[in-house]
């Protein structure tokens, strides 16, 4: 995989303020592409959200005979051809074709045309945990089934064409093939579930700097046998649902999908029309290494606070955080735990999981959850964590069990946690006025 983003701890700057063109421009999200099990699309996605519509049914992507509980939540219903159609849908895996789809959703959702696009400076940015493992999966089984010979092309015949899809730069690469881009970097970024916002990061620091024109960004990853087995055998697999924060949880669900962000600079938005969903006030990323799987409270929030202080905002001044919220016993209890040492006792913004919505995505995940907050924003509503029925003390979070909320929104924080300690959290902020010179969170 293509790593962009080897960091120790990163925050950039202080408040975000209006800078002359070409540095430090402010940076907005015009288009929205999503592939999910609770939508595909910007509109299905978004009443998915608000219904608290449940993703979960039995895995259908490969054999899980064997297994004692084997529910996760795939996309069923997604078809390439509808949206890859400058390349064979069937040269990309499936991580590639969702990540090349929402990307050609977002640019559609932006009001902007395949020449708009082509004709800027671009970068494309997509993050990722497992590549396109299902592929991978599939090469090992024929290698099992078949002995040495399976790979021999005269034996079987998909087997090259198979292998051609594996490496994870596809994900990325797939996009600038469909978009027909030319002046574009295009990066894969593998920080496991943290990958979407350390893509979208990526992103907001190239045009903020005046790099690039317009970002495609965010993280794709498919359902596949290697992660939900290796889950399985850490014991973090629930049995029926996923129930971030309840007292009764049992663990994550495995998912899949794509989320994909156009940005691009508040200067170019405002010339264009365009609609705009959110502005990104900044990021912070921290990678403490201090045990393979097992989150650290400290660490988590030296990230949440250094995002803040790259946003130009306070505690005080969010308006509800969504959560990694996985669902296992200690990601929950550590992550709230987390936020609780950084907003301080009795403060604590209401703190919601989509993945009990849709599970766990992996790299796509957070992008997913960044495209829900823009949407919460523009929209107005905070959405729920289902299968909510009482909430763990050690937890100790409003969580908004079961039914969205509505609720005007100013400042909204994605956390994003992954193995190693890489974590990475994103803050985002309403734009409301087109005549407004300071943005949300900014100190005078």
């Amino acid at each position: 995989m293509n790593a962009s983003i080897s960091t120790d701890e990163r925050g950039h700057g202080g408040p975000r303020r209006p800078h002359p063109e070409g540095a430090g421009r402010r940076v907005v999200i015009t288009g929205l592409g999503v592939v999910t099990s609770i939508g595909i699309g910007v509109e299905a996605f978004t009443a998915g959200l608000r219904e608290g519509r449940s993703g979960v049914k039995p895995i259908a992507a490969f054999d899980t005979t064997g297994f004692a509980h084997a529910n996760g939540c795939e996309v069923t219903d997604f078809a390439p051809e509808r949206w890859i159609t400058r390349q064979d849908p069937e040269e990309l895996g499936r991580a590639s074709q969702f990540s090349a789809a929402a990307a050609r959703m977002a640019v559609e959702d932006a009001g902007l045309t395949l020449a708009d696009v082509r004709s800027r400076r671009s970068l494309v940015s997509v993050g990722t945990t497992d590549g396109e493992s299902r592929d991978l999966d599939q090469l090992v089984a024929a290698s099992v089934d078949g002995g040495p010979g399976a790979y021999d092309p005269a034996v079987a015949r998909r087997v090259p064409a198979v292998a051609r899809r594996v490496p994870a730069g596809r994900l990325s690469a797939g996009i600038v093939r469909e978009l027909e881009l030319e002046d574009v970097e295009a990066v894969t970024i593998p920080t496991a579930c943290a990958a979407g916002n350390y893509a979208v990061g990526y992103g907001y620091d190239a045009l903020r700097s005046g790099d690039v024109d317009i970002a495609l960004c965010g993280g794709a990853d498919a359902a596949c046998r290697k992660t939900f087995t290796g889950f399985y055998r850490l014991g973090t697999i629930a049995p029926e649902v996923c129930r971030p924060f309840d007292k009764d949880r049992e663990g994550i669900l495995t998912g899949e999908g794509a989320g994909i962000l156009l940005m691009e600079s508040l200067d170019s938005a405002l010339a264009r029309g365009a609609r705009i969903y959110a502005e990104v006030l900044g990021y912070g990323l921290a990678c403490d290494a201090l045990h393979p799987v097992a989150p650290d409270r400290d660490s988590i929030a030296r990230t949440i606070r250094l995002a803040h202080r790259n946003a130009g905002v306070t505690p005080d001044q969010v308006d509800f955080v969504s959560a990694h919220g996985t669902g296992t016993e200690a990601n929950d209890i550590t992550e709230a735990g987390a936020i609780r040492q950084v907003f301080g006792e009795g403060s604590m913004p209401r703190t919601v999981s989509i993945k009990s919505m849709i599970g766990h995505s992996m790299g796509a995940a957070s992008a997913v959850a960044a495209a829900a907050c823009a949407l919460a924003i523009t929209e107005g509503f905070i959405p729920p964590t289902i299968n909510h029925r009482e909430t763990d003390p050690e937890c100790g979070v409003d969580c908004v069990p079961n039914r969205a909320v509505e609720a005007e929104l100013n400042v909204v924080q994605n956390n994003a946690l992954a193995f190693g300690g890489n974590n990475a959290v994103l803050i985002l902020g309403a734009y409301r006025d087109a005549e407004r010179t300071e943005p949300v969170g900014s100190a005078a």
